[in-house]
């Protein structure tokens, strides 16, 4: 929704008025040298930056008709001041910055390592609202494994997980600061271009159209999309008049038809299991590209097109790939991880729903897939710490964070969960979980709580366990199972 904009207090335009016309040279020289902060996270500790709280998010990007070419871009942030701030530090790299300006007045600014420190003209106080505007070009160009930009056969898409966001635009790039987003895109006349949230509008002006796109619910950064290409939309509804929007290349729109018509019906299967979806609409955005991956961006899914046209992938299998990604937007979208190492809150429910979906409707026993993660499980903790405790990822590969035990070795922690607990009452702690944190942020010691409430007694040591040891714990009612050794154990990560 959008916020309206509170006017700078007075105080602080009377010192503007001052100060403005001073040298900011002699107001910045007084502050030590500009430097990355981070907010501490164990996985990224230089992701995310202390002392303000993004409220939303306006981003304006003109895209040049070549996807390898920088897209001018202008992002207004939108936030409130939490501590007393002479700087403001913003995640950015791979874009050159023209101009800062804070609340209106021109800034200094500089970066330090993948920051851009931002010194305003007047010091922030602790409760202000500030509103910061970066001029800035945004480059596609680079390894597509580092993330932001996937550039397609016919245009762009986003990849932003887990810390690209602010490879495409200046932010506070974690998920502990989720925000409102506003999106205007401008394209050459004949390309489609969308994003998260509700259409607001297109306009045409000569040879180009601007699309405007708005979020009605908070969203990470990393969770962010736009698509432009040669593109068509198709609309559907889903359960409860729920506008569902799918996104295909338009030479490809009759052959995804098969694929895209079962989304209502994963849509109801999903509710069925922990209740009402909870955001605007939904869809599926199938960009002609190799990324190695599929990703719950809120609102549009990416896929790559090849998991729906590759033959030796069954049916089913690329169904419960479907059902894994929409059932991020409850587990991880919706609730957000508090820290990257949360992480198997959102995998391991996925994974968790992926494989139930699997067994209902293709008959593939969840039971059996669980036998396998176990007897892995050892060796998946070996190679990449346990589900909540996960090692760092490469700094060269940061998608390498998503290993086998944030999904399938965190699947098995709900499965032992639920033989602890009982089918009815696990039910019930995850319809709890997904309606008392919506649009919120949760941590693990957030879930081990709310398990042991539903189930009636303290579940933390079981918990812990299961989440934190090293080794893998008994499994309740199968004291047969048996965990390979660590040398034999597969370690081949997950695809999908």
């Amino acid at each position: 929704m959008p916020l309206v904009r509170t006017p700078l207090p007075r105080a602080r335009w009377l010192r503007s008025a001052v100060l403005v016309a001073a040298s900011a040279g002699l107001v910045a020289a007084a502050l030590p040298a500009p430097e990355p902060l981070g907010i501490g996270d164990p996985l990224f500790p230089h992701l995310g930056n202390p002392g303000y709280d993004v409220l939303a998010y306006d981003l304006d990007v003109t895209y040049p008709g070549v996807n390898t070419k920088p897209l001018a871009a202008v992002t207004r942030i939108d936030a409130l001041a939490t501590a007393d701030l002479e700087r403001i530090n913003l995640d950015f790299t791979h874009g050159t910055v023209s101009a800062v300006t804070v609340d209106g007045l021109p800034a200094r600014y500089t970066s330090s390592g993948e920051d851009l420190v931002v010194t305003p003209v007047v010091p922030i106080d602790a409760g202000e609202r500030i509103e910061v505007t970066v001029t800035h070009t945004s480059d596609p160009s680079g390894p597509a494994a580092t993330g932001g930009w996937v550039r397609t056969t016919d245009g762009l898409a986003m990849a932003n997980q887990a810390d690209a966001a602010h490879r495409v635009f200046p932010s506070n790039d974690h998920p502990a600061d989720k925000a409102y987003f506003t999106f205007r895109i401008t394209a050459p006349k004949g390309l489609t271009a969308v994003a998260n949230g509700l259409s607001a509008g297109r306009v045409t002006h000569g040879s180009t159209t601007t699309w405007t796109y708005r979020t009605r619910h908070p969203m990470a950064t990393e969770l962010a999309q736009i698509s432009i290409g040669d593109s068509t939309v198709v609309h559907r509804e889903g359960p409860h008049g729920l506008p569902v929007r799918d996104v295909v290349r338009t030479a490809d729109r009759e052959v995804m038809e098969p694929w895209l018509r079962k989304t209502p019906g994963h849509l109801e299967w999903m509710e069925r299991q922990v209740g009402p979806y909870p955001f605007e609409t939904y869809g599926v955005l199938v960009a002609d590209a190799d990324t190695g991956f599929e990703l719950e961006t809120q609102t549009l899914s990416l896929f790559e097109r090849g998991i729906f046209t590759e033959p030796a992938y069954p049916e089913w299998y690329v169904d419960s790939v479907m059902v894994h990604e929409l059932a991020h937007q409850w587990f991880g979208d919706s609730v957000s991880p508090r820290s990257w190492s949360d992480l198997w809150l959102n995998e391991g429910h996925a994974s968790w729903y992926e494989a139930l979906y699997a067994e209902e409707t293709a008959g593939k026993s969840m039971e059996r897939r669980m036998k396998a993660a176990y007897a892995a499980s050892d060796g998946w903790r070996a190679d990449g710490g346990p589900p909540a405790a996960p090692e760092p990822p490469s700094p060269t590969h940061k998608i390498s964070l998503f290993r086998p035990v944030v999904y399938d070795g965190s699947a098995l922690v709900l499965y032992a969960l639920r033989q602890e607990i009982g089918t009815e009452a696990f039910r019930r702690l995850e319809r709890r979980w997904v309606a008392e944190h919506r649009d919120g942020t949760a941590t693990t010691a957030d879930f081990t709580a709310l398990a042991g409430e539903v189930a009636g007694r303290d579940l933390a040591a079981f918990l812990h366990a299961w989440l934190y040891e090293a080794k893998t714990p008994a499994m309740p009612g199968h004291p047969d199972w048996r965990s390979r050794p660590v040398e034999t154990a597969s370690t081949a990560p997950k695809p999908g």
